[in-house]
């Protein structure tokens, strides 16, 4: 029974206890306002940006935004831009120039780069049945034209399943200032793959395999004394 508490025993016990006071004061006791351990799968925090107090953040890019930015700014060389989309001298030459002259924002470059991005979102929302997202896109006229034929359609238990697949040509055709009112018409030529559906799921029109090309011609239009930069669809026709 003596042997437990031998000269060696004891020293060992009492170097146990010595190292485990010098840890004790060393690592400190938990208070509870300890840091949480490093989690490697949480969401890092968001950097701040010290100069102004804000998130550090980048916004995404505001249609409006751009838009305003370049009414602030003057048409540059606007005889030479102008003349690039359509014949000096011609009828459609002249009617752009006298939107310019109302607008100064307009340019037909970017115009046109904004009705591919139009044409390809109000064919995909015509599609989907998507009716909030074509309420900004349409004038009233062509927003409830285009809200009857899809009714319509989901009246008869139809559905339409379409691609875009892409925008070969699109060029300014027609163009005109009435009152303060500009209009400017364009030809589209697009590739989509569509197919209209039944109830049982059979193809009633269109080819779900098949690419077709498709020529539109749409009719933009805004109010120059307003402060709205949107142009909306007012006018829609197919080519033949």
């Amino acid at each position: 029974m003596n042997e437990i508490f031998d000269p060696v025993t004891l020293l060992l016990m009492g170097l146990a206890v010595f190292i485990l006071f010098k840890l004790r004061s060393v690592l400190g006791k938990r208070t509870g306002s300890e840091r949480p351990p490093f989690d490697p799968y949480s969401k890092p925090e968001q950097p701040t940006n010290k100069a102004n107090g804000q998130d550090n953040v980048i916004p995404l890019p505001n249609q409006n935004g751009e838009q305003e930015e370049a009414a602030a700014a003057p048409a540059q060389n606007s005889d030479v831009v102008i003349d690039k989309v359509a014949p000096e001298g011609s009828a459609l030459n002249n009617a752009l120039k006298q939107i310019l002259t109302v607008d100064r924002s307009f340019e037909p470059e970017q115009f046109l780069e904004g009705v591919r991005a139009a044409y390809e979102m109000i064919v995909m929302a015509f599609a989907e049945g998507d009716k909030k997202a074509l309420k900004n896109l349409l004038s009233r006229d062509v927003y409830e034209g285009f809200v009857m034929a899809i009714d319509e359609r989901e009246k008869r238990g139809e559905t339409i399943e379409s691609t875009f697949v892409g925008i070969d040509k699109a060029e300014i055709v027609e163009a005109a200032l009435k009152d303060s009112t500009a209009q400017v018409t364009v030809k589209i030529h697009s590739q989509l793959i569509s197919a209209t559906r039944d109830k049982a799921g059979e193809v009633v029109d269109g080819d779900p395999a098949k690419v077709s090309e498709v020529v539109d011609i749409w009719t933009f239009a805004r109010d120059t004394s307003s402060r709205d930069p949107n142009w909306k669809l007012v006018a829609t026709e197919s080519a033949d």
